[in-house]
């Protein structure tokens, strides 16, 4: 009877490790990318905004020139894509998720390089992103992250509720059985 409390909790422990988040690193150009803005300049937050909303109205491989930039927006597809609201500023490579973030904007060295911007939307946990924009010439002077209009950050939805519901459900037919 041990041995099959063991093994119950043993794949108790493996089955968890599955709903952990898993770091993921954003590339310049890679299948997360929203768009590009060069050069980024001025980057207060209102700035980020505009710029983002910009890259979000844009057509799927297109390039533009408006409020004194150029933007690129790259091919990839996200659906619809929600106006983006400022959420909050940083300067870390490593940068934790939670749910309801949408947009990342990352400033890279100031007047020399540009603005790389990412879809989040589908990424929770820790992320890195590169320190440098292009080989190792250009540094991350900072990021933005936004979430869509509406406000703060969404709620999961009640997945962790459930999951956790779940887990006490089992764990109380685990006790019925095992005492038997």
């Amino acid at each position: 009877m041990k041995t099959l409390k063991y093994i119950v909790a043993l794949a108790v422990a493996c089955a968890s490790l599955g709903f952990a988040p898993h770091a993921r690193a954003l590339l310049i150009h890679d299948d997360h990318e929203l768009g590009f803005v060069n050069f980024g300049i001025p980057s207060g937050d209102a700035d980020r905004t505009l710029y983002v909303n910009h890259l979000i109205g844009m057509s799927l491989g297109s390039s533009d020139s408006a409020d004194g930039q150029d933007y690129t927006r790259s091919n990839n597809d996200f659906g619809p894509l929600a106006t983006a609201v400022w959420a909050g500023n940083g300067t870390t490579t490593t940068i934790s998720l939670g749910s309801g973030y949408q947009y990342l904007f990352a400033k890279y060295d100031g007047p020399n390089y540009g603005s790389e911007v990412w879809y989040v939307g589908d990424l929770t946990g820790d992320i890195t992103i590169p320190l440098y924009g292009q080989g190792s010439k250009y540094a991350l002077s900072g990021w933005t992250l936004f979430n869509p209009t509406g406000g703060n950050q969404v709620p999961d939805g009640g997945t962790t509720v459930a999951l956790l519901g779940a887990a006490l459900a089992g764990t109380g037919l685990l006790r019925r059985y095992v005492k038997q």
